[in-house]
């Protein structure tokens, strides 16, 4: 398993992957996610500037070329806690029929790391109440609900 940044030819795995959840699709990213150039200019452009921000990383794990997890890591430099820097994680997706090998316990160390390594003191992430296996997963990991989160679309 090799965990690397998300090139472009890799997009069209991490939608399938950001879709493969009912509470996704009751957002409305739905089953078929488009992929095709000149069908939704607002994803590639989304990962043009993921890509080129260095302070994002869209992350994957490579299975012999198959993509079967990924995460977008946002690294945010603040004045609160004495100028921490800290490491915002989010769209955590591991496919299907790897869920409970341990991947994701491994994708999040490799997150971890880069957090470790952009200088971060704060991991945060926010999950959707109803994902109740995730919030599990996160605890397992360390990771405390101290806060809670809002959202307002625009």
């Amino acid at each position: 398993m090799e965990f690397r940044t998300a090139t472009r030819a890799d997009v069209p795995a991490v939608l399938r992957l950001l879709a493969d959840d009912d509470i996704s699709r009751d957002r409305g990213f739905g089953e078929a996610p488009p992929v095709a150039e000149d069908v939704d200019a607002a994803i590639w452009a989304a990962f043009e500037e993921i890509d080129a921000d260095p302070n994002n990383e869209l992350i994957v794990a490579d299975d012999d070329g198959v993509v079967v997890a990924t995460a977008q890591l946002t690294f945010i430099p603040g004045l609160s806690r004495s100028g921490a820097r800290r490491m915002t994680i989010e769209a955590v997706r591991v496919s299907t029929d790897r869920r409970g090998s341990g991947l994701g316990t491994d994708l999040m160390a490799y997150a971890l790391d880069r957090a470790r390594a952009q200088g971060c003191r704060i991991a945060q992430l926010t999950t959707d109440k109803r994902r109740r296996d995730a919030h599990r997963f996160y605890a397992r990991l360390g990771f405390v609900a101290s806060h809670e989160g809002m959202k307002l679309t625009l």
